[in-house]
């Protein structure tokens, strides 16, 4: 059965080549990645520091393509309008609904701003306990690893997670976005059957000593 959408790439920036960025940038533009995706973590929320305020604002002016933020911090809410200051609209950012006492109001904050509002679902987090803000967000990442760190397994049993949200994704108007350990199996097995993005790190784009432009052109679309 043929796809009724474009597979959209983004490039997960915290495994890009830090003594070089604006390459790094450059390259990836050129070789027509669809989005930047930046993972922003607090030590807290995550056992982990990824990526600053002062590093996404740089990619935000580097280039024209949109940036997917995604906020792996405690009570987004607090801190969230520094990061839609320095974004462009139509930008997205994901929150993680377990991160904040009332996420509906995070994710209108984000509405407000003019950014694509996201939601973020740990493995171990249901689909069910986020059915009511499908009805808000645009956007689904689905974490297919723990959140924190890159180069991580694939936990299996979130494949059941994703073909729940395929059933969901048509009536609520979202789209769904796959996030950790996403190799050229996992982009050929879950694509057709509807997801609509993947973000790519160390599996497949980062660190193979290949021209960005070259690993892009093998993926499917």
């Amino acid at each position: 059965m043929p796809r009724k959408h474009r597979i959209e790439y983004c490039a997960s920036m915290m495994c890009a080549d830090y003594a070089c960025l604006r390459d790094e940038v450059e390259a990836l533009e050129k070789s027509d990645i669809d989005s930047f995706h930046i993972d922003i973590m607090d030590g807290r929320f995550v056992p982990n520091f990824a990526m600053s305020l002062n590093d996404m604002a740089y990619i935000a002016s580097a280039t024209q393509k949109p940036l997917d933020v995604h906020l792996m911090v405690e009570h987004p809410v607090n801190t969230v309008d520094l990061f839609l200051r320095k974004l462009r609209p139509g930008d997205t950012v994901y929150m993680h609904p377990e991160a904040e006492y009332h996420p509906s109001t995070t994710l209108q904050k984000i509405i407000d701003a003019g950014m694509v509002p996201g939601i973020a679902i740990n493995p171990g987090t249901s689909v069910a306990t986020v059915m009511e803000m499908l009805v808000i967000v645009k956007k689904v990442l689905v974490m297919a690893v723990n959140p924190g760190n890159a180069g991580q397994m694939f936990l299996p049993y979130v494949s059941k997670k994703v073909k729940r949200l395929l059933k969901l994704k048509e009536e609520y108007k979202f789209k769904i976005y796959w996030d950790g350990s996403c190799g050229m199996d996992k982009i050929n097995t879950y694509a057709p059957q509807g997801v609509d993005g993947f973000i790519l790190g160390t599996t497949i784009l980062f660190g193979k000593g290949r021209p960005y432009g070259d690993i892009l052109a093998e993926l499917p679309r």
